[in-house]
């Protein structure tokens, strides 16, 4: 198999963030496109891949057969972190599922989840309800990125049990400044959890584009309950709100 498979921008953002030689659990692994481009490109051969359904996992092995043929891979049959045992793998990977699944996962099993060194996580929706989750595990998401997918951009987030970052420092923001006011923004705008200010402290690259999607859906709102009349007074209220805070901090990144 050609060494230099192609992976979506989504998979290849994960695929960075995975160091040589770690010790890897894909779970709900489907494709399992990551593992293979983490075996064929040599970056770690520690893999251990699993779901919830035998499907799924059939469809797995037919794709290691044809792209790996004669690879050993790790294939287990179990829901979230049930076929792993404590403090089995460095990092624990779950990419296009939902966040509340994500964080239903983890909550299974908190003292297993925090036993894992670390999560890749890629929520499909309800990012904020997953960040708030991960806290109440005692959970520190770390680093946050934002990769474009066809017509999405979509979230991946870095957690790590918060012992392992007792005394640790954050790198500086490349603005300060700027990053004070986003802060300012998301917290008068009750946006922390939806809209993560690492992403301000990384000048992330497609931190303009994702936001001026979130405007544009706050005008589309506020024009349809501008239209719907009486009795919409606040949810209207609420829907430009967020679209005024979305437009500040669009002039924070522009500043």
């Amino acid at each position: 198999m050609d060494p230099m498979i192609r992976l979506s921008d989504r998979l290849e953002k994960i695929y960075s963030l995975i160091e040589p030689g770690e010790r890897v659990a894909d779970i709900g692994t489907d494709h399992a496109l990551l593992p293979i481009a983490l075996y064929a490109r040599g970056r770690t051969r520690a893999l251990i891949l699993s779901d919830t359904r035998p499907g799924p996992l059939e469809k797995t092995r037919a794709g290691l057969d044809r792209l790996l043929p004669g690879a050993v891979f790790d294939i287990r049959l179990g829901d979230g972190l049930a076929p792993y045992a404590c403090g089995e793998v460095d990092v624990a990977v779950m990419a296009g599922m939902g966040g509340r699944l994500i964080a239903d996962i983890l909550s299974a099993d908190a003292e297993k989840a925090r036993s894992l060194g670390r999560y890749i996580l890629q929520p499909r929706n309800a990012a904020d309800k997953l960040r708030l989750r991960l806290a109440e595990l005692g959970f520190v998401v770390f680093d946050e990125s934002l990769a474009a997918e066809g017509r999405f951009i979509c979230e991946i987030l870095c957690a790590a049990p918060a012992a392992r970052f007792a005394g640790a420092s954050r790198p500086a923001p490349a603005r300060p400044a700027a990053l004070r006011r986003a802060e300012g923004i998301l917290a008068a705008g009750g946006l922390s959890e939806e809209i993560s200010p690492l992403l301000f402290r990384k000048s992330e690259p497609l931190l303009a584009a994702w936001l001026e999607r979130k405007l544009k859906t706050a005008e589309t709102v506020s024009e349809h309950l501008a239209a719907a009349g009486a009795g919409k007074e606040a949810l209207l209220e609420k829907s430009r709100a967020r679209a005024a805070s979305f437009r500040a901090l669009l002039d924070t990144l522009r500043a």
